[in-house]
């Protein structure tokens, strides 16, 4: 073997981070690498119900070796079809039901997974533009370009009643059951070590890089790569190493939130969807699984103190904030100066955090090992792997703020002090351009259209974050239209006519599927009953 082959690796914290990494590094690197995840048993998991984006079983359950029956029944798992986004246009406290708008349609809107068709090299996005400020149709965008939000109002599930699959979904499910599951397959599958103790302080060699850990009942635990999975604490990043946070408060002004979970009636249907619902200083998920819902309000401390928001969410779901179990977080938003420093890596809260609004806390663990993986080094550290894998992790958190960013800021609510101090945030230079490309009728990243290709495809994702179809979902869905079509269409009336064949045949789709799917509820009844 080579001598400066990496033989052991420390995860430094367990919960959904550290089993994740401990999981993955194992399939990765196999059993040339010794993997001990140190985790003190008494830090408490943060988290009360989690959402996923799509690729996570390509990208990892299916890299580990698992299937959907396999890990969906284990860790309560249900499935999302897209965020449904409530009263984000409308004044008001919170409602867990849609408030109505001026025109009299619900206030809301679904961002929905799954890509657009391309119709002459155009996505159906710029027809659909074409058709609006026409006034040839006042269908929604997310209602004429997909087929789900029908189904998803009749709580339909994203599959037939074979099991094969109709459309893009991803995965709500308990987190603390994710980590316990993925434990033992480490452990018991994988040839992981699972230490109990608690972490008191590090050791480092003449060049500053860490040579072990020491832990509170007096052991001492060397490696060649550390890996922290500590959470906010951050405790090699920011402790040890040093390592500056860059604060992004003036990017997303919320830094607070409130969870607990409620109790829920499976008969009545189970959403297959997230909900996020405009509050008075912020917006509350609601994530459904099997026997209740899992609910936070996340807002911003300058706006609203912690019994004024505990209040509005109790109110909201009719529960008494004296009896009812919570779970108060307090969180920092922004990322790590560098990801990786030296020999040791940040993944999850110990190196970067958004507000779960798109559901990426989960992505950025696993799109985090897949890019270590990538670039992973030997005992040499090259500085050109740690600074690649720096840069990949830079885009993909700065990109995904960036996009958070103007949920806040074009949502037309100025009813109250957060939201008006919301349209007063500054967008970094590169998402002002992709502002500008989209008032101008213009593509606003490469569209993508070869779905299978895509999800579970890290590199297209990697370069391609955000594809054109969210933009148009969120920008639209809040009632932010380009100010022209997009100028080519004005050669291709061909083009334009023909189109209107794609937006008969969602519609009967949408009738179609309305007749076949099985509902949620039915579908993981029998899923879970395996």
């Amino acid at each position: 073997m080579d001598d400066n082959q990496i033989r052991k690796v420390l995860v430094l914290g367990g919960g959904t981070a550290g089993w994740m990494t401990a999981s993955y590094l194992g399939r990765a690197l196999g059993s040339a690498v010794e993997i001990t995840v140190v985790e003190a048993p008494s830090i408490p998991r943060i988290g009360v119900g989690e959402a996923t984006i799509p690729n996570l079983q390509k990208t990892f359950f299916d890299f580990l070796g698992l299937k959907e029956e396999e890990w969906m029944p284990e860790c309560n798992a249900s499935f999302k079809m897209g965020v449904r986004f409530l009263n984000w246009r409308t004044p008001g406290t919170g409602q867990s039901a849609a408030r109505t708008l001026p025109e009299g349609r619900p206030d809301q809107f679904d961002h929905l997974f799954g890509l657009l068709p391309d119709h002459d090299n155009l996505p159906l996005s710029h027809y659909w533009v074409q058709q609006r400020l026409s006034g040839s149709t006042d269908v929604p965008f997310d209602h004429a370009c997909y087929r789900q939000p029908p189904l998803l109002d009749a709580k339909l599930a994203p599959m037939l009643p074979d099991g094969t699959p109709y459309a893009s979904y991803a995965w709500h499910f308990d987190a603390n059951l994710v980590a316990d599951f993925l434990r033992r397959f480490a452990t018991q599958r994988q040839s992981a070590v699972h230490v109990e103790d608690v972490y008191i302080g590090p050791e480092f060699d003449s060049r500053g890089y860490l040579t072990a850990i020491n832990t509170e009942s007096g052991r001492r635990f060397e490696a060649d790569l550390f890996i922290d999975c500590s959470g906010f604490r951050s405790l090699l990043m920011n402790g040890a190493m040093e390592e500056p946070f860059l604060d992004m408060s003036d990017h997303l002004l919320n830094d607070r939130a409130v969870a607990t979970a409620v109790p829920h009636d499976d008969s009545q249907g189970i959403e297959p969807y997230t909900s996020a619902i405009a509050m008075s200083s912020g917006w509350t998920w609601k994530i459904p699984l099997l026997g209740r819902f899992g609910t936070g309000y996340v807002y911003s401390s300058r706006f609203t103190s912690e019994d004024e928001a505990t209040a509005e969410l109790c109110g909201m779901w009719g529960l008494d904030p004296e009896g009812q179990p919570l779970n108060h977080v307090k969180f920092r938003v922004g990322r790590n100066r560098q990801a990786w420093v030296r020999n040791v890596v940040g993944v999850g809260l110990s190196s970067c955090f958004v507000e779960p609004l798109e559901s990426t806390g989960i992505y950025f663990i696993y799109a985090t090992l897949y890019q270590l993986v990538k670039h992973f080094p030997d005992k040499r550290f090259e500085p050109v792997l740690r600074d690649r894998f720096n840069a990949e992790v830079e885009t993909m958190f700065d990109d995904t703020r960036d996009f958070l960013q103007a949920h806040f800021t074009f949502a037309p609510r100025t009813d109250t002090e957060f939201w008006r101090a919301c349209k007063e945030l500054r967008f970094s230079d590169r998402f002002a351009e992709k502002v500008a490309m989209y008032k101008a009728g213009l593509t606003v990243d490469t569209p993508v259209t070869d779905e299978s290709n895509y999800y579970g495809n890290f590199e297209a994702e990697f370069r391609n974050f955000w594809s054109n179809a969210n933009y148009y979902c969120i920008f639209a869905g809040l009632g932010l239209l380009p100010d022209r079509p997009t100028p080519v269409l004005s050669f291709r009336s061909d083009s334009v006519e023909s189109a209107e064949k794609l937006f008969a045949e969602v519609k009967q789709d949408q009738a179609r599927l309305l007749e076949t799917l099985p509902t949620t509820y039915d579908y993981l009844r029998r899923l879970h009953s395996r």
